[in-house]
C-alpha cells in the first residue's frame, strides 16, 4: 500500500513538475517575443519596401488572404480589396488596428489571442476561425488572416481551412500555400495543430467510398446515380419508384405508379414493354437503387438512355404499350 501511494506521489510530482516548465517556457517565450516585436516588425517594413517580392499579404484563395500584421492606413485598402473580416492571432502588444477601426469601415474583426514563436491557436479557436472564413466566403466576401509576419500563427488557420473546404491533405495545404507565400513556415506544435484538426475532422466525417471500393453487380452494367441526374428537371408526383438500374441486356424496374401522367419529351418504360426480359431485382442492394424522374432529353445522358429504351422497345420480343410510351426518334 505504501509503495503504491509513493508511485502515486512521484506521478504527482512529475505532472505538476512538466506544468511548471510549460509555464515558465511560456513566459520566457512572451518576454523575447515582446523584446524583438518592433525590430523585427521594423525588418519586414524594410524588406517590404525593398524586396517587390516580399509582399506584404497575398491571396490564397479566392475569398481568402493571408499575410502580416496591418496598419491602420491599410483597412482601407483591405475594404477595397473587398475584405469583410479579419481574423488576428496576435496578441494586445502586436495589434497595431483596433477592433472599432475595422467596424468603421464594416470589417468583422475575430481576435484570438495566441503567443508567438513556438505556440499555435487551440482547436476550438481553430474551428472558431475556419467557420468565420467560410461564413464569409458563402457571402462572397474576403477573409485576412495574419499574425506578426504572415508565417506561423496564421498560416495554421489557413491550412485548416484548406483542409475542411478544399478538401486537401495538411501536406498538399502546405505545399500550395507555399506556392503563393513560400515564406510561411511553420512551428512543430503548428503543425501539429494542424495534424490534430486533420484526424479530428477525417474521424468525425469519414471520406465516402469511392466507387472503385463499392461491389456492383457483375456484367457489364450502368448504375444511374444521383451525380449523373444533376441539373435534370425532376417530378416525383409523376414518377415513383420508377427505372433504377440500366443494364447492356437487362433492366431493373420497380412497380410503376397506376397514377402516371406521362410529359411531353419523356420516355416511359412499363414492365410490358420489357416482358421476355432476364429482371436482376433481387441482386441489386437498397443502396444503389435511385430513383429517375422526368429527364429531358437536352442532356447527353439522356441521348444514351433513349438509343437503349429504343432497343428495348422496337425489340421482336417485347409488346411496346403505345398508350404510355411517346415515339422515340432515331439516334
Amino acid at each position: 500500500m505504501r509503495i503504491t501511494e509513493l508511485e502515486e506521489g512521484r506521478s504527482g510530482s512529475c505532472f505538476r513538475d512538466e506544468i511548471g516548465t510549460t509555464r515558465a517556457k511560456r513566459v520566457l517565450v512572451g518576454l523575447g517575443a515582446r523584446t524583438l516585436f518592433y525590430p523585427t516588425l521594423f525588418y519586414n517594413v524594410l524588406r517590404n519596401q525593398i524586396q517587390s517580392e516580399f509582399r506584404w499579404w497575398d491571396e490564397v484563395d479566392q475569398y481568402l488572404l493571408l499575410g502580416a500584421v496591418p496598419f491602420q492606413k491599410d483597412v482601407l485598402h483591405l475594404q477595397k480589396l473587398g475584405v469583410k473580416g479579419v481574423v488576428t492571432l496576435n496578441e494586445p502588444y502586436e495589434t497595431l488596428v483596433p477592433s472599432s477601426l475595422f467596424k468603421v469601415h464594416g470589417i468583422d474583426n475575430l481576435v484570438i489571442p495566441t503567443r508567438d514563436y513556438f505556440f499555435a491557436p487551440s482547436l476550438v479557436d481553430i474551428f472558431r476561425a475556419v467557420d468565420f472564413i467560410r461564413r464569409n466566403a458563402s457571402c462572397g466576401s474576403t477573409t485576412y488572416v495574419h499574425c506578426k509576419a504572415g508565417r506561423g500563427r496564421s498560416t495554421t488557420i489557413v491550412l485548416c481551412y484548406l483542409i475542411e473546404y478544399k478538401n486537401m491533405t495538411p501536406a498538399d495545404a502546405l505545399e500550395y500555400v507555399r506556392l503563393r507565400r513560400p515564406r510561411v513556415l511553420l512551428a512543430p506544435s503548428q503543425w501539429q495543430a494542424v495534424q490534430e484538426y486533420y484526424s479530428k475532422r477525417r474521424s468525425e466525417f469519414p471520406a465516402k467510398q469511392s466507387c472503385s471500393q463499392k461491389s456492383w453487380p457483375a456484367g457489364d452494367t450502368v448504375l444511374i446515380t444521383e451525380a449523373d441526374l444533376e441539373g435534370y428537371a425532376t417530378s416525383e408526383d409523376y414518377y415513383q419508384d420508377q427505372i433504377i438500374l440500366l443494364n447492356s441486356e437487362k433492366v431493373v424496374l420497380a412497380e410503376a405508379s397506376p397514377t402516371v401522367s406521362v410529359l411531353e419529351d419523356e420516355v416511359l418504360i412499363t414492365e410490358k414493354d420489357l416482358e421476355g426480359y432476364e429482371s436482376s431485382r433481387d441482386k441489386v442492394s437498397d443502396d444503389q437503387r435511385f430513383s429517375l424522374f422526368g429527364l429531358t432529353r437536352s442532356r447527353p445522358m439522356v441521348s444514351k438512355l433513349t438509343c437503349l429504351f429504343s432497343s428495348l422497345k422496337f425489340s421482336s420480343s417485347s409488346s411496346p404499350a403505345t398508350s404510355l410510351v411517346h415515339e422515340v426518334p432515331a439516334c
